[in-house]
């Protein structure tokens, strides 16, 4: 059988050869050309459609992208070649750079225009630099991809780009729907404004221009059926197996490490020994101090689609709820550990700077990706602010909260009761006063009482049941070759 596929090629070669050859002695150097190309299209879209090469395009910071990374991993599991392309800035998961499927694409970070120029006109050029980036990576520095998977948003130039690539290799063309991009352009330039009108218009036909669709929620999936005739798949944000409860020798050690540069987790005194939540006795081994102050933990990319003034207002009150009960409040200290970075981050750390708290500590730490699961897995309480611009999506950070059995208490949005249920598995809160209410209620008596929130704990084990991986193999891989 070989012998023949064998032959049956070097027959088709000749052919080819023969043909090539008889157009250039006739000068018929433009069909010549066309022919060339037609033929490596054709043996291409035969590569594609039974192929095992992905390109996953993220037009951001790939370390601070979890889910595309969690996709690309995915990928690699059944044996595909992977090439991320997206910009650098943190460093992603150990399993992606350790990973030899997985080869990362950095972008350049588009050049600084003149701030005297017309916002328009820098809008402009920024696409512009993109899209050439982006052709020159898909053509010329990968491997023909089988796949391509977008993140959206942004859809800014990567929904044209992804779809043109895919008329010219053959690929499926996969867009993964996080959210809607003109919804987040209209919190900077306002809902009205023209350029948003634009990227709808866009997002919207080139959008439907993909051969499969995912999103991550119920209501994107009927958003996306009912306004733009795009049929998707929905594909929960589901935690991997790192995130999980943190056993405790390994929290003594990483509130250890944190104690260096925030001295809310260290003792003050008997350094390397204890810290604010642990002690190593030596004898009995590390154990947590009955008098320790409870963790409460926030995770943000700094962004206008959460209010963090909410949280620096409820921890106002719980201050003075402390305060005017004294002892007979029952309430512990806090440390509140806000993590992330992003464009607002040094106006609130200036804003903290001003608070005057006794009972209360806030730090705002960036953590390496292998250290943010172990700071999840430590806490007691999680709390979300994440509103969203469409009202379509999910906060990733409460996924990976739950995946590490931390109860959350979370601003209300619409779509939220997708994964935050009321009094089963966390809190929902509308004002600074509901969330300061909140935390006085779970934490009356911490640590010796703690019966909320290890119901809430109790009812987070169905969830941690069904990782990411069991969910992308249900939902993603029976559709990468219909």
């Amino acid at each position: 059988m070989s012998k023949v596929k064998h032959l049956d090629l070097i027959l088709q070669l000749s052919l080819i050869t023969f043909m090539e050859v008889y157009l250039y002695f006739n000068e018929l150097y433009s069909l010549m050309f066309v022919t060339i190309l037609f033929l490596y299209m054709a043996s291409g879209f035969r590569i594609a459609r039974s192929g095992s090469q992905a390109c996953i395009i993220v037009l951001g910071d790939i370390g601070r992208s979890p889910r595309m990374q969690y996709h690309a991993l995915s990928f690699a599991k059944l044996k595909f070649d992977v090439d991320i392309v997206g910009y650098g800035g943190s460093i992603p998961h150990p399993d992606i750079v350790n990973n030899t499927r997985i080869k990362r694409h950095i972008l350049r970070e588009p050049p600084k225009l003149p701030q005297f120029l017309p916002k328009i006109f820098q809008y402009v050029i920024k696409v512009l630099f993109q899209v050439c980036q982006l052709f020159f990576v898909l053509f010329f520095n990968i491997k023909w991809p089988s796949h391509i998977m977008v993140q959206n948003p942004p859809s800014i130039p990567t929904l044209f780009v992804a779809w043109f690539v895919r008329l010219i290799y053959g690929s499926k063309y996969i867009i993964d729907w996080h959210n809607y991009g003109y919804t987040i352009l209209g919190l900077s330039v306002g809902s009205r404004n023209p350029l948003v009108r634009f990227a709808k218009w866009f997002e919207k036909f080139f959008g439907r221009k993909a051969d499969g669709h995912f999103c991550v929620t119920n209501a994107m999936k009927e958003d996306l059926q009912k306004n733009w005739s795009i049929k998707a798949c929905t594909l929960y944000d589901r935690p991997p197996e790192i995130f999980k409860e943190t056993p405790l020798k390994q929290k003594h050690e990483l509130f250890l490490k944190l104690s260096e540069d925030y001295f809310g987790f260290g003792d003050g005194s008997t350094r390397g020994i204890k810290t604010a939540f642990t002690e190593d006795t030596r004898s009995s081994g590390v154990v947590e101090k009955s008098d320790r102050p409870a963790l409460v933990i926030s995770s943000t990319s700094w962004t206008e689609d959460e209010d963090f003034s909410i949280l620096l207002g409820a921890l106002e009150l719980y201050e003075k709820a402390k305060i005017a009960g004294g002892k007979s409040s029952h309430l512990p200290n806090l440390v509140c550990a806000i993590t992330g970075k992003g464009p607002q981050k040094k106006f609130y750390q200036q804003e903290i700077a001003k608070m005057n708290f006794k009972h209360v500590n806030i730090c705002t730490p960036w953590l390496a990706a292998e250290e943010y699961p172990l700071l999840l897995g430590s806490a007691d309480i999680g709390v979300c602010l994440h509103t969203s611009s469409s009202g379509l999506d999910l906060p990733m950070k409460v996924v990976d909260m739950f995946g590490c059995g931390l109860p959350v208490c979370a601003i209300d949005f619409n779509c939220l009761d997708e994964l935050v249920k009321h009094n089963e598995n966390g809190l929902i809160f509308k004002t600074e006063a509901e969330l300061a209410e909140q935390l006085q209620i779970l934490l009356r008596g911490f640590p010796e009482k703690q019966n909320k929130l290890k119901t809430f704990r109790e009812n987070l084990k169905s969830f941690q049941a069904y990782r990411w991986q069991e969910s992308w193999t249900d939902k993603v891989k029976p559709t990468l070759y219909i």
